[in-house]
């Protein structure tokens, strides 16, 4: 292939999703003719009064023997009111129209729950991909918050459908952060979970590229960077999260690091300096930078609500804290990562997907750091009064964290 050819393929996917963005078919900015309604309905499904007095009671509650401090920053962040606002409005703009989505919207069941009430149709994962014969023409098709794949979009481009894109914009810097990895040359070296929708569209966009989901797995491509060893049980490791083709003896000599955008920042940030280092100690201190680049990929509401999280951390002694309550959907990374701070820290803490986790025995059926769910006696004594926090993911609406907290409340009321 020639160097011009060669060049043309590395650019082609996103030079190719700016030219779907243009067609008429495709939608980004919503529809003001029912934007007004949308609002209107989004206000009655999402907002919670008992959030907003908190907020203005410096975001603390107390009731029935309970006392919350509530996380200085959580819930909705601008890309998911974004996204819901736009996936709304394409159902009222299109009422005589089959509405499809590639995925959930946002990791959110009330969320998705209420799009199903809609008659949006979910188009179905198979075990050979997602059956995407559903989709008729003149049939409307959502784009999900996490994005889609570059062949999912061309898919969609070749049909006769409107196409309604909800990707949040942090997202889509990450494609632009890895289309400019594979103009330089680089291998795409992406901090997230290689199955994640997110990630999945990403990886879409890359010629080149490895998924590494944790330090530990980081550690693993340092080393072989470093030392080399057994080809096959590297490979066979990562063979689910590597591009078509991969040869780690080839394929790390220069590397560009980019990642999910609801990743944990610290982990990040830690696997950057071990890489900038690895290719250090690798090619030396003057042509190190020719053969590493990095961008912050982190989306801004994600890092805000863990340093939140992080503050109810450190104070928790101070505040007395029992536990500390997460709420958001259990497929949510983000909401993972904010349980793995308290977690991390030995402090009790629990995440829960909707309010019916906790029942009136007493009970809180939670996800763990492993992604086991399991149901456990909740509050210790119920006797005494309760201190707690909480906290809610970006794709978390307030009104869950009322609900939530409301079976608290009952639960303590009923037990006195």
């Amino acid at each position: 292939m020639s160097e011009a050819t060669e060049e043309e393929a590395k650019v082609s996917k996103k030079n190719k999703r700016l030219q779907f963005m243009k067609d008429d078919q495709f939608y980004r900015n919503g529809f003001k003719d029912v934007r007004k309604d949308v609002e209107d309905v989004m206000e009655g499904q999402f907002k919670s009064k008992l959030v907003d007095d908190m907020k203005e009671n410096k975001h603390i509650v107390e009731r029935e023997g309970v006392r919350v401090h509530l996380a200085s920053d959580f819930g909705f962040c601008w890309g998911v009111e974004r996204s819901i606002a736009l996936a709304y409005e394409a159902v009222k703009h299109f009422p005589d129209r089959k509405v499809h989505i590639t995925n959930e919207l946002i990791h959110n069941p009330e969320v998705n729950d209420n799009l199903g009430n809609m008659e949006v149709n979910f188009i179905e994962k198979t075990a050979d991909g997602k059956d995407f014969s559903v989709v008729g023409e003149k049939d409307v098709v959502i784009l999900p918050a996490f994005g889609a794949s570059f062949e999912e979009m061309q898919l969609f481009n070749e049909k006769d459908v409107e196409i309604v894109d909800t990707t949040c914009p942090w997202v889509s810097k990450v494609w632009n952060t890895v289309d400019t990895h594979q103009k330089k040359g680089l291998t795409s070296i992406i901090h997230g979970k290689y199955a994640h929708e997110e990630t999945v569209a990403t990886v879409s966009f890359c010629e080149d590229y490895l998924c590494v989901k944790n330090m530990e797995e980081a550690e693993m491509v340092a080393d072989y960077i470093l030392n080399g060893g057994d080809k096959a049980a590297f490979m066979k490791h990562f063979k689910n999260a590597v591009s078509d083709g991969f040869d780690p003896d080839t394929m790390l000599s220069n590397l560009g690091l980019a990642n999910q955008t609801t990743m944990y920042k610290k982990e990040t940030r830690a696997i950057g300096k071990m890489l900038q280092k690895t290719m250090l100690e690798k090619f030396g201190p003057v042509d190190a930078e020719t053969h590493y680049m990095e961008f912050d990929t982190i989306c801004d509401a994600t890092q805000e609500r863990q340093d939140a999280v992080h503050d109810l951390v450190v104070n928790a002694k101070e505040l007395g804290l029992d536990f500390i309550l997460v709420v958001g959907g259990w497929d949510s990374s983000n909401t993972a990562h904010l349980l793995e701070i308290p977690q991390l820290s030995g402090i009790r803490s629990f995440h829960i997907n909707r309010a019916e986790c906790i029942t009136a025995d007493n009970t809180i059926s939670h996800r763990t750091m492993s992604g086991e769910i399991v149901t456990e006696k909740f509050i210790e004594d119920l006797s005494k009064d309760v201190v707690m926090g909480v906290t809610s993911g970006a794709s978390t609406p307030d009104a869950a964290v009322q609900d939530s907290l409301s079976s608290i409340f009952m639960l303590k009321k009923v037990s006195a």
